[in-house]
């Protein structure tokens, strides 16, 4: 709401802006205070460094616009004050609150907008990250519209029932408000912007040979299990990895605006179509630190964790990520969300995605393969594979080999199956594990299954129980790895439509457990 008075000679203006805490916006009182006292401009209500920074650009952008900065005592508040304020979009909400107090803009229409925006010295404005929770918490709010830069135009239009003012100065926004200017809301169709967006550059037609790896990846993408290869370099473990995010199943809405949200409030987001409408595939490199893979800092922001929800991370060269950087990836896999505590508060952000590892079989990387002579001795391969502790491989369900590709197989004119034939049975058996678990909180594919609920949806008969405890004792299955082959039997069951789990589909699930066979060693 916009707001002018006179109150003991002082001239006060508010009006609205929005920032973020995590991924979410919340409203922020943008209050003006004009008095007749010594020229200075305050910012109050805690505000972080780039927003007290914001005096010296406002100042400037309003001479460079031609308009006279008043020569008076500003005072600018920023409620609720009890959070801090991180973000330089309030600079175009600060210069517009200072006209407004100064009265070289009076408009009653200000009461019905939010604005946000950075000012640059010249007047111009410039893209903000969080475009789409502000536009969505402008709509929650009840607000008319949301005045925010061009660049962020296409993002925020994705929410509908509100006007979306593409700005790119001061200076349009002045003239919008005096009505010298009129300026169409932007719009979007968001079926067309998901049909743009949503192609992948990728495809598994591109992929040679493979066949019993891709197999399992199918099964892997149809069920939401989590994946670890293992295989010689050069095998095409990675080549594979970045393919899986195009048979996994179309984003839905939902998806989409959740996902974009993440990649948003860091600014990470191709401005052109302003939409995650793809799976995300973040492959962090094996140095990175607890904090970027889960999230935090100094100002709380999302980790790779979050920015692969809805997606596949990507952990190539497994081993040799730091020990402790790879144990704290346990909760997230298991709750579907990671929570930052610090002393002024805690964050949780979504981290719901599909885990993609890869490793070699020992340091050398030739353990096992017929064409190369390994250099590793057995404690050194045992030491190599002691990096990764038992926990974390009891929640990875697929466990399979990446052999080296055959001269015949590279050279073969046969075109293999394309992302979107192998998407489409993903898709089919997602949508019978949808059917099944409609009525179940928080199971959202065969992956999600709890210990009650995998005694509930994975009965056995009597000959697959028999050989699923037969390689329990030869293999020495934990109790974990028990569970895990049951939820994969039940993805190979559901990709061949079978309401019964049959012993073909738990003796494929128990292939895909070789780290717990330790068949190198």
């Amino acid at each position: 709401a916009y707001n002018k008075c006179f109150q003991g000679g002082n001239m006060i203006s508010k009006l609205y802006s929005s920032t973020l805490e995590g991924i979410n916006a919340y409203i922020v009182e943008v209050e003006t205070d004009l008095t007749r006292s010594l020229p200075a401009l305050n910012i109050v209500g805690l505000p972080e460094r780039v927003v007290k920074e914001a005096k010296d650009r406002v100042e400037s952008a309003i001479k460079n616009t031609g308009i006279k900065f008043p020569t008076k005592r500003i005072t600018v508040n920023l409620a609720p004050a009890e959070k801090k304020k991180e973000t330089s979009g309030f600079d175009l909400p600060i210069a517009v609150g200072i006209l407004a107090a100064s009265g070289d803009l009076i408009a009653s229409a200000l009461s019905k907008y939010v604005v946000v925006g950075e000012i640059s010295l010249s007047g111009n404005v410039r893209k903000i990250n969080g475009a789409l929770s502000i536009a969505s918490i402008t709509k929650d709010k009840g607000f008319k519209g949301l005045i925010l830069p061009k660049q962020n135009a296409s993002e925020a239009a994705i929410i509908n029932g509100i006007d979306i003012i593409p700005i790119g100065s001061l200076a349009e926004v002045l003239d919008y408000f005096r009505g010298d200017k009129e300026i169409e809301p932007h719009k979007i169709d968001v079926n067309e912007l998901f049909e743009i967006a949503g192609k992948y550059s990728e495809d598994f037609s591109d992929v040679k040979g493979q066949q019993l790896a891709k197999r399992a990846i199918e099964v892997a993408a149809a069920g939401g299990h989590n994946l670890i290869m293992i295989g010689p370099p050069g095998s095409g473990k990675t080549m594979l990895a970045k393919r899986i995010s195009t048979v996994l199943p179309k984003m839905t809405v939902d998806e989409a605006l959740e996902t974009t949200k993440i990649h948003s409030s860091i600014g990470n987001l191709d401005f052109t179509n302003g939409i995650v409408a793809t799976r995300p595939f973040r492959s962090p490199h094996h140095t990175i630190s607890n904090i970027g893979l889960i999230g935090g800092g100094q100002r709380i922001r999302p980790g790779e964790v979050s920015l692969a929800h809805n997606g596949v991370l990507f952990l190539d060269e497994l081993p040799e990520f730091n020990r402790n950087v790879l144990e704290v990836l346990r909760q997230p896999l298991e709750n579907g969300n990671v929570t930052i505590s610090r002393a002024t508060g805690s964050l949780t952000f979504p981290c719901r995605f599909m885990l993609v590892a890869a490793m070699n079989p020992c340091p050398c990387g030739y353990f096992g393969d017929p064409y190369h002579t390994c250099t590793c001795t057995p404690n050194v391969i045992q030491k190599y594979m002691s990096k990764i502790s038992g926990p974390l491989l009891d929640r990875i369900d697929i466990h399979i080999e990446v052999p080296s590709v055959k001269y015949r197989e590279l050279t073969s004119k046969n075109i293999s199956e394309s992302s979107d034939t192998i998407r489409k049975r993903v898709q089919g058996a997602r949508e019978i594990q949808n059917s099944r678990y409609i009525n179940e909180k928080n199971i959202y594919s065969n992956a999600h299954l709890t210990v009650r609920s995998v005694k509930k949806y994975c009965v056995l008969d009597t000959e697959s129980e028999s050989l699923l405890q037969t390689a329990i004792h030869k293999f020495g299955f934990s109790a974990r790895a028990y569970n895990r082959i049951l939820k994969v039997s039940r993805t190979i069951a559901d990709l061949e439509k079978s309401d019964i789990i049959k012993s073909k589909h738990i003796s494929e699930a128990i292939q895909y457990r070789s780290l717990d066979r330790h068949y190198w060693l």
